[in-house]
This record gives C-alpha cells, structure tokens and sequence, in this order.
C-alpha cells in the first residue's frame, strides 16, 4: 500500500527530490545521452564527479572563458551546469537568460534555459522553455521527459507519468526517463513503486551516480540504510563514495522524512 505522507513530509520529501527530478533536463542540452554531462567546452569529466575543490577551479577557469566569449552555447550551457552543481541557481540562470536572448529560437538553448529555470524554482517559466524547444512533429525524448520532471514538481503527476511513458517509447529504458518515473512515485509515497523503477533504471547501461543516488535515496527511506549506503557508494572512487554516503546522510537526516514517516505509520496503526 503506498504510503500516506502528511504535509510536513511531503513537503520534505519535495525539497529532497526536486533536484532528482531535475534529471530529466540535465541532458536536454547536449548531443551526447549520458545524463548531467558537459560538453568538451567544460571540464573533461562529468560535473556530478568533480570534487569540491574540482569544482571550484573549473568554474573559475570557466568564468574566465565564458566572460571572453558570452554567446559560445556549448561553453554557456556548460558553465551554467557546472553553476548549477555548485548551487549557484541564481547565476546559472542569469548565463542562460543571456544565452536564450542571443538564440531565442535554438532549440538547445531554450532547452537548457528551462533547466536553469527549473534549478531557480520558477518552474511555469521552465515548463513554457521546454515547451518551446519541442518539435512536435519530431519530439525529443529528453524534452518530454524534462516536461514531465517539470509537471512532477506541480503537482501534477498523472500528466507528467503520460509524458514518462511517451518518452520511454521514444527511447526504450532510458535511465534517466526510468529514474523520473521512480521519483514521481516517491513524491507520492509509494516508496515500493519507486523503487521498482529505479532498479530499473540503475541496471540500464549508461545510469549514472544520480540515478544511483535516487535509488539508494528511496531505499533509505524504506529503512534500509546499510543497503542504501552500499548502493550509494557503488563503483566509486573512495572520496567520491564519501560524498556520495554523506549526501544520502543529509537527505534523510536534515529532512528528517524517514523518522517523520514512520510516526506518520505508527499514527495510522494507532487510528
């Protein structure tokens, strides 16, 4: 039976994955298919890979670049992913408004402008860019896949789950559709559900950490932990599983969406 999350957890559960689900945009971007990378214009290695102290110099190497060359889309768009990882939503969107105003019709552009509007919280915005970017007589799997992470997030889970479905027919087991699918059930507490499809999803060649995080993100919150934090560390570089353990760590502690669930459980056996 799914669970029954009231609104304080729900709520929490929202803010642990909106960012999860903003896996459907990330690739929406680029040519490539590996979920959260960056172009050549941008560091060698995938952003989510790159350590604090990686980070920090590639974005100063990277704002160096970019403030020589605005209008360059592939080192934009990659400067603005790497902003985005860093938590700096505010001015990966100021980089991809800029961008979208030089190239109001590219498709790539608007793409990876809804992106940065979905990081920054304005997702209405975020929803018209996709929109926007989309040919409906050729559509772009990872459009519609961001459009249904987009629609997730407003509450409005029987049309992104549609839209999940649609782009699983474009592109059969994508990891990164696969994942959305799973984190659309965790939003509304069918941990069971989410879990199903994120096994999936992890299994598929080519899922990458993120996928694997969200799929370690719902164990945990079944109350499998030592489980959860194998799975997070997975064929990983020790520092990287570090990170890894110590986000699953924060996700389930600073939200406190576990320990909340289970009273909401005991609440229920009680009634």
């Amino acid at each position: 039976m799914p669970v029954a999350f009231n609104v304080r957890t729900r709520r929490r559960v929202v803010t642990a994955v909106a960012l999860a689900l903003a896996v459907g945009v990330s690739a929406c971007a680029h040519d490539n298919t590996t979920t959260g990378s960056i172009t050549r214009a941008g560091p060698s290695a995938p952003v989510d890979d790159l350590s604090s102290p990686q980070l920090s110099s590639a974005l100063v190497s990277m704002g160096k670049r970019y403030a020589a060359d605005p209008d360059n889309k592939s080192l934009a768009t990659a400067y603005a992913d790497a902003l985005q990882a860093a938590g700096r939503t505010d001015q990966s969107l100021a980089v991809m408004r800029k961008l979208a105003i030089a190239y109001p019709k590219d498709r790539q552009v608007l793409a990876a402008y809804g992106k940065a509007l979905a990081a920054d919280g304005q997702l209405d915005q975020a929803l018209d860019a996709v929109r926007r970017a989309q040919t409906p007589e050729y559509p772009d799997w990872r459009l519609v896949s961001a459009e249904g992470a987009i629609l997730d997030q407003l509450g409005k889970e029987d049309e992104a789950r549609a839209l999940y479905q649609k782009a699983l027919m474009l592109k059969p087991n994508e990891p990164s559709v696969l994942s959305n699918y799973g984190m659309s059930y965790l939003l509304k507490g069918d941990l069971k559900t989410a879990e199903s499809y994120l096994r999936k999803a992890a299994a598929q060649p080519g899922a990458d950490s993120r996928v694997r995080q969200n799929l370690a993100l719902v164990v945990g919150l079944e109350g499998r932990f030592d489980e959860a934090e194998k799975i997070a560390s997975a064929e990983l570089s020790p520092e990287q599983a570090q990170a890894n353990i110590a986000y699953l760590r924060s996700m389930l502690s600073q939200q406190n969406a576990w320990k909340q669930l289970k009273a909401d459980k005991k609440a229920r056996k009680a009634g």
